[in-house]
């Protein structure tokens, strides 16, 4: 085995003052500024237990999940989580580690999993709904910050025997993102950062996300290679950004292991736009997207054949946002774009779960999924 809200504190004086006034008595109490959650750090998983009610013959699960709230989060206060199963009402509730945040500052916090009481663990697949809230004793207030859906599926472990009938690993099937990509600038590593801003991509893999080569197209001529005395320099590289993948192994015969990983391509040679002020090292100035608006295509080849492709357009200025993530309040600097999935390597998957499960249930607005 392998194992949003910043409190009122206007509208609370106003209630004590007038225990009677209409909404006083409300559980949630929302300001402009409210705790954020940003849809695209959600990550939820299916914590496979194994046992069922003290049975070690028969397996079970519980969630875990990881997510990044933007401030500000308020002193006192305290992020939970909470699962319903359908016709059996509330589930588990678990609180997740929390900290005091400033506005225009973000906090990354995970909870559950094995912090579960294993005699929580259910045997059940299928939707199940969640909650991600916010309580502050100190002031009185307890808010709603993301309602969600998940489907959970499972499979049978990679144990053999009289006794492995009912020992299921579980997982959240993640197909919906596999549609759904990103592009966006980072800050340089070096003393430039936002300066000279590396342009990145990250975009859904189902399977091992290994032996990735991505490549920049920008009308229809590949940019970004820089050669040096016959090498590369500056190579584009794609890292593992986020997994969501089992607890446990599975049969040989699951297509592609239950596994999905969200993979970030980052272009050194490629940059957002140079506001350094000084002249290019001894490898030349990099592509600027400032400077050469226009369409551009990304390509991924995964193990040698062609899976990705991503269009899209550059304005004047280095800009590409296309206002689809500020439209469905993302809660990043993020811009979403659609992803093309080709060949055969991410195996069988849902190709239409982006319009209704999309984050969990939030499905966006104004978003077409690539042919």
């Amino acid at each position: 085995m392998k194992f949003h809200p910043k409190f009122s504190w206007t509208f609370f004086l106003v209630c004590l003052a007038l225990p009677v006034v209409a909404g006083c008595a409300a559980t949630s109490v929302l300001a402009d500024d409210q705790p954020e959650i940003a849809k695209d750090s959600i990550l939820i998983n299916a914590w496979t237990i194994p046992s069922y009610q003290k049975n070690s013959d028969n397996w079970s699960w519980v969630p875990k999940m990881e997510f990044r709230v933007n401030g500000p989060i308020a002193s006192g206060s305290q992020l939970y989580a909470e699962f319903t199963l359908p016709g059996s009402g509330a589930w588990v509730k678990f609180d997740c580690k929390t900290r005091d945040t400033e506005k225009g500052h973000s906090l990354k916090t995970e909870c559950g999993g094995r912090d579960v009481p294993e005699d929580k663990g259910a045997t059940y697949t299928g939707p199940v709904d969640f909650t991600i809230g916010m309580r502050n004793e100190l002031a009185g207030a307890n808010s709603t910050l993301y309602k969600g859906k998940m489907t959970v599926a499972k499979v049978h472990s990679n144990e053999s025997g009289p006794k492995a009938a009912n020992k299921w690993v579980y997982f959240v099937d993640e197909d919906w993102n596999l549609p759904i990509g990103y592009i966006f600038v980072h800050a340089d590593d070096g003393p430039a950062g936002m300066k000279l801003p590396v342009f990145t991509v990250a975009f859904w893999m189902r399977g091992e996300a290994t032996h990735l080569e991505p490549h920049l197209f920008y009308q229809g001529k590949e940019v970004g290679k820089k050669m040096y005395q016959g090498e590369e320099v500056g190579k584009a590289t794609c890292d593992n950004e986020i997994e969501s993948e089992t607890t446990h192994f599975v049969d040989n015969n699951t297509p592609q292991h239950a596994k999905w990983e969200r993979v970030k391509c980052s272009f050194y040679n490629v940059r957002g736009w140079d506001k350094t002020g000084q002249k290019p090292g001894m490898f030349g100035p990099p592509f600027l997207l400032s400077e050469n608006p226009g369409d551009y295509e990304f390509k991924l080849l995964w193990n040698g054949h062609l899976a990705r492709s991503i269009k899209f357009s550059v304005s004047p200025e280095g800009k590409f946002d296309n206002g689809i993530a500020k439209a469905n309040m993302l809660g990043s600097s993020r811009v979403i774009v659609p992803v093309q999935i080709l060949g055969d390597q991410d195996g069988p998957w849902k190709r239409t779960e982006w319009s209704t499960d999309a984050f969990y249930g939030n499905p966006l607005t104004g978003f077409s999924a690539a042919p």
